[in-house]
């Protein structure tokens, strides 16, 4: 409940959701998958790229880390929301120096399809899964803005119902 309201969270719940632990766990391993792919198998495929190519892959394994990192981060300040580490408003503030948004590879350069299979299968994977956090983060967000309407806050419908009730009188 929040502000001594009857008002129920849904945020607070969405976060504890079954749908949040999947999301978390694959975030999670694909950040594992990826760091071991790049000290291993990735830094020997890109010792063995031509130099434009190798330039690409430099540049794009940047975007990938940078991220994965954002988006491990929104998911670690989730999960501390859902288990009270954090207060909705601590995490607010934190997430506001995240972006889950941007940094999308250049599938359309040259030098793509040149690229490591498997590095750009890793990068397919990170922003189909950005894709499904960024409208997690809205639907969360739109959750917590619905909270804003609560009893005694400025509900438009509200407002209707008053305005209607003024007009043919409270029955």
């Amino acid at each position: 409940m929040a502000g001594g309201s009857n008002t129920i969270r849904f945020i607070d719940h969405k976060v504890a959701s079954p749908s949040f632990t999947e999301l978390y766990g694959e975030g999670m391993q694909l950040v594992e998958e990826t760091a071991a792919y790049l000290d291993g198998e990735g830094r020997r495929e890109a010792k063995a790229l031509v130099r434009p190519v190798a330039t690409l892959y430099a540049a794009e394994s940047m975007r990938l880390t940078t991220r994965l990192m954002q988006m491990a981060s929104w998911l670690l300040l989730q999960r501390a929301l859902a288990n009270g580490e954090m207060t909705a408003d601590q995490v607010d503030s934190e997430k506001s120096k995240i972006r889950l948004d941007g940094n999308a590879p250049g599938v359309e350069l040259e030098n793509w399809n040149a690229l490591p299979e498997h590095f750009r299968i890793l990068v397919q994977r990170s922003l189909r899964l950005q894709a499904r956090m960024q409208r997690m983060d809205l639907n969360l967000a739109g959750d917590d803005m619905a909270d804003d309407f609560g009893e005694g806050a400025d509900n438009p419908v509200n407002t209707q119902i008053n305005l209607l009730k003024t007009a043919f009188g409270d029955r």
